[in-house]
């Protein structure tokens, strides 16, 4: 069960190392993710311990903002809290974005799921996006 959702802190850094390199094929480092904390926006569901269980991260790009990962601990998929970050940074990102997009890769069933139930729609695929294994990225949208 989570707690809260808030913004990510440089001491969050080795805890969403942890969950990258559980999520991801080809993880961020730990000096990528402090870059990211400072410089969008991250945020983190925490746990009842303050464990780092999802977190979802958003560049602010003119009038658009691109969501460069999001990612949920194994033991706590399937529970919402992807839905949480998600209904977090939109509640943040509104105000001042016209649209959003993201790239998924084109296999991830679960999460275009997730990003349609958030009206995103797939408008392309980038060819080979994605390495280990290589595999093409669907590009979505979402307008607002």
């Amino acid at each position: 069960m989570i707690t809260f959702v808030t913004r990510a802190q440089n001491n969050h850094a080795s805890q969403i190392y942890k969950l990258e390199t559980e999520s991801f094929s080809d993880p961020w480092s730990v000096v990528s993710i402090i870059h990211e904390i400072e410089h969008s926006i991250f945020l983190v569901a925490m746990d009842l311990a303050d464990n780092i269980v999802g977190y979802v991260s958003m560049r602010h790009i003119m009038d658009e903002g691109h969501i460069n990962n999001i990612a949920v601990s194994k033991e706590y998929r399937n529970q919402g809290i992807g839905s949480k970050l998600m209904d977090a940074l939109l509640e943040i990102a509104q105000p001042n974005i016209k649209a959003l997009t993201l790239e998924v890769r084109a296999s991830n069933k679960n999460a275009i799921y997730l990003y349609q139930k958030y009206g995103f729609i797939i408008e392309g695929y980038r060819k080979n996006y994605y390495n280990n294994p290589i595999e093409d990225a669907a590009i979505m949208w979402r307008y607002i």
